[in-house]
């Protein structure tokens, strides 16, 4: 047998202190070629894809799904491919205690080739300034009467120079020559059918079993396990979904009496979900903001019907007939536009330096509503592109966001942001800034309102805009001066031509 090395969770970027394991693609005994996909986690910032540094087989999984990791600890042990076997105790026993150079010194350098010809390639692999954390291992081998060290093979040397077999261990399973790995000999095995710990964080459970319980709102924890060994079932999970609550214990012999319902405790139909991932990043960025930044909110009240009906027009237009060209794409290039004017809306207050940062660019930032809470992709330079290329990379944003895709890197440096609240038929907000930003612009539902045009009223497709902004940065002046700008080329597109 090879040696063991382990696989610290890596920093994919922007200094990310933790993840949270969503689905692992891989099982113990599988084999895996270098950079292929083995694990998904969630970050604060995006779902990620996590690719093996080594080629080998996977030894052992050290996290489970749902489970929050920090960075740098070791998530899973895989025995490379090719690897020499007469290193094999020495370097196992390093990666046991997690005193293998290349993981728990260096975690493996970028761009440097280690003594098996590994050059590593993942994000977070350089020298850190802390030791990683790492969770603790227990002994392997058994305890038995007189204790006593063991070899590698779960034996105790006798005085007389002959191998013996140690006992068996505390949880009835023999130790011997092919003995299980250390880590599953420490896992306590709770008996059938035994109540658990509340709180216990890590309920003996299939990955697809908890994947069902997560998708059924179920806590395993509250569960005890009829499979064998407490292990908890499929059959266990569903049937607590379905209000039967865990399978009832065998009445004793000789027992009578009549059931009886109690009523369910108010705690019974509560659900309780950890606080983490987008929506902890987003519920401490949004109070950084409100109780950092004073923030003032504008309104504007707009007869959009001339901008309706110029994205009919350019429907007809041989260079955008590809392209869907949305109500927010426009909006969108009126912010631009109009941020080139008043461009204090895209400056940002720096406190510590004693600074207000003007910026030549705009990384505008589009609010998107997904599974996983509200995240804030950024489209970079968007002032610099065309109408037609800002609509395409809005629509690959917006789409890449709702399926959990969006790179760390496009989460960050926005200067300025659109949240669209009017797909959802809302007609306007106060919404927050976003931290380092000092303006936020919401566009509201679009409806069919009546409208006086030349002393007569008619109908007309109307639209409501809220400008929230930094006090500290934006004044009044120019805040209203911004939103005006915005309103006026979204009442008429033809005023872009005037914004050089």
């Amino acid at each position: 047998m090879a040696q063991l090395k382990n696989f610290p969770l890596p920093d994919v970027g922007e200094g990310l202190t933790e993840a949270e394991i969503l689905n692992w693609r891989i099982q113990p005994g599988d084999a895996v070629e270098l950079n292929q996909i083995i694990v998904e986690i969630e970050t604060a910032k995006a779902s990620v894809e996590l690719p093996c540094p080594y080629a080998g087989t996977i030894n052992e999984l050290l996290a489970e799904p749902g489970q929050t990791v920090e960075v740098g600890t070791p998530i899973l042990t895989i025995e490379p491919a090719g690897a020499s076997d007469d290193t094999e105790s020495t370097e196992r026993d390093g990666a046991e205690t997690g005193t293998d150079p290349d993981s728990a010194e260096q975690g493996g350098k970028i761009g440097e080739e280690s003594a098996d010809g590994r050059i590593a390639t993942l994000v977070g692999y350089g020298p850190r300034s802390t030791s990683a954390k790492r969770r603790p291992r227990k002994s392997g081998a058994a305890s038995g009467s007189g204790g006593g060290a063991t070899d590698s093979g779960g034996r105790r040397p006798a005085t007389n120079g002959t191998p013996v077999t140690a006992p068996a261990s505390t949880n009835g399973t023999a130790v011997n020559g092919s003995a299980p790995r250390a880590a599953e000999q420490a896992r306590p095995v709770p008996a059938a059918g035994a109540d658990r710990v509340p709180g216990d964080r890590v309920p003996l459970a299939k990955p697809p079993v908890r994947k069902l319980a997560k998708d059924l709102g179920v806590d395993l924890r509250s569960l005890s396990g009829s499979g064998s060994g407490g292990v908890i079932t499929r059959e266990d999970v569903e049937r607590a979904a379905s209000g039967g609550g865990t399978a009832a214990a065998p009445t004793p012999a000789g027992a009578t009496g009549t059931a009886t319902t109690a009523p369910r405790d108010r705690s019974e139909r509560e659900q309780r979900v950890p606080i983490k991932g987008v929506r902890k990043a987003t519920a401490q960025a949004m109070v950084d903001s409100a109780f950092t930044a004073p923030h003032v909110t504008e309104f504007l009240t707009i007869d959009v019907t001339p901008m309706m009906e110029f994205r009919e027009r350019l429907k007809k237009h041989p260079e955008f007939r590809d392209v869907k060209v949305t109500p927010l794409a426009i909006a969108s290039k009126a912010m631009c536009l109009a941020a080139k004017r008043t461009p204090d809306v895209n400056a940002s207050w720096d406190g510590e330096a004693g600074e207000i940062v003007y910026k030549d660019y705009v990384h505008l930032g589009v609010a998107a509503a997904t599974e996983r809470g509200l995240v804030v992709p950024k489209v970079r330079d968007a002032d610099a592109m065309s109408l037609r290329e800002l609509a395409v990379a809005l629509e690959e944003l917006t789409s890449t966001a709702r399926e959990g895709r969006t790179p760390p890197e496009a989460m960050t440096n926005g200067t300025i942001t659109i949240t669209n609240v009017g797909v959802f038929g809302v007609d306007t907000g106060t919404p927050i800034l976003n931290p380092g930003e000092s303006a936020i612009l919401a566009f509201g539902a679009i409806r069919e309102m009546p409208w006086v045009v030349d002393g007569q009223v008619v109908p007309r497709q109307v639209c409501q805009l809220a400008l929230s902004f930094d006090h500290r940065v934006v004044d009044g002046q120019q805040g209203s001066r911004f939103l005006a700008d915005v309103g006026s080329m979204l009442s008429d597109p033809g005023m872009a031509l005037t914004f050089g």
